[in-house]
């Protein structure tokens, strides 16, 4: 998987979110991008997962030699955010099994090992509407890295998580992400230490 951007800009009316990046990322790497509060990075991801268009300049994806055309990066990435919401009506395993039929888990794992996974056998089959926040990431966590895509965006992955929460992340990404193109959105070491590639995104506000 690689994602090109060529002199790439996002503007909201008359306000740069950022401009002039050109930067090429791509598979069995992992990206950060690191800036303070409201400076645009959950804006940039979005630019790089498709679901934003950027105003000026081109951004490209691709999949081996092939060009990947906007409406199908959905079927290649996957996304934990703060913004995106899990159905809490459902139990832990009702979710699972529903998001399973829109985006199927690596091939190798099923839902009890997930559950197991994650730590959260004893909710197997609570309604998610009563989990603490804590918990909630770690299924936001985990049907993002689980999910068989090449293309893992984590938008302040660490949100909510006490210690061991924060442990098990870093478990995930190192067991789960190594093959794939990672990006991260953060302003907290913690959650991108492990990148190989920082991306400022101060630096594109001129």
């Amino acid at each position: 998987m690689k994602v090109s951007l060529t002199d790439a800009g996002k503007r909201f009316n008359r306000d740069w979110i950022f401009r002039h990046l050109t930067y090429t990322l791509e598979s069995a790497n992992s990206y950060a991008i690191i800036g303070p509060n409201g400076s645009g990075k959950s804006t940039l991801l979005q630019v790089l997962s498709g679901a934003m268009q950027s105003s000026e300049g081109n951004v490209h994806w691709s999949v081996g030699n092939g060009e990947l055309a906007i409406e199908k990066i959905f079927d290649h990435v996957a996304i934990c955010a703060p913004y995106l919401e899990v159905v809490e009506e459902m139990t832990l395993k009702e979710f699972f099994s529903f998001h399973h039929n829109f985006k199927p888990f690596l091939s190798s794992l099923n839902i009890d090992f997930i559950i197991s996974r994650i730590d959260l056998e004893a909710a197997t089959h609570k309604q998610i509407r009563y989990f603490s926040s804590g918990m909630k990431q770690r299924v936001k966590l985990a049907q993002a890295i689980f999910s068989d895509t090449p293309f893992l965006l984590l938008d302040e992955p660490c949100t909510n998580l006490d210690a061991n929460g924060i442990r098990l992340y870093h478990q995930l990404i190192d067991e789960y992400g190594k093959n794939r193109l990672v990006i991260v959105s953060s302003n907290d070491e913690v959650e991108y230490r492990f990148c190989h590639e920082r991306i400022n995104i101060i630096e594109y506000k001129k």
